[in-house]
């Protein structure tokens, strides 16, 4: 059942200082506090497997926990197949990714 949640979310894609080059979208506090709720037993060291979608493109990634919200990564793949750049405005489709589990 925990596979089937989804959240829907729009977004800026943002930099996070790190290797570049690491594009995040970020989810809202509100959603990140019902995210993590509903993934109780998926998370590992503060992340969360997901299987996430923007534009056409799906990608398995984990959500890192930042200042009371969660990071969608938005993978260098991602970024060219969706001609994503910084400051772009995305909608974010999140699943949880139960089969880490299961």
């Amino acid at each position: 059942m925990i596979g089937h949640m989804e959240w829907t979310f729009t977004g800026e894609v943002i930099e996070w200082r790190g290797p570049a080059p690491y594009l995040f979208v970020a989810m809202t506090p509100e959603e990140s506090e019902d995210l993590k709720e509903a993934a109780r037993g998926l998370i590992y060291w503060g992340q969360v497997p997901v299987h996430a979608t923007i534009g056409d493109t799906g990608f398995t990634t984990a959500l890192f926990p930042r200042d009371g919200r969660y990071l969608v990564p938005v993978k260098v793949a991602v970024q060219r197949a969706e001609a994503i750049g910084e400051g772009s405005i995305v909608e974010v489709v999140l699943r949880l990714n139960a089969a880490r589990r299961e």
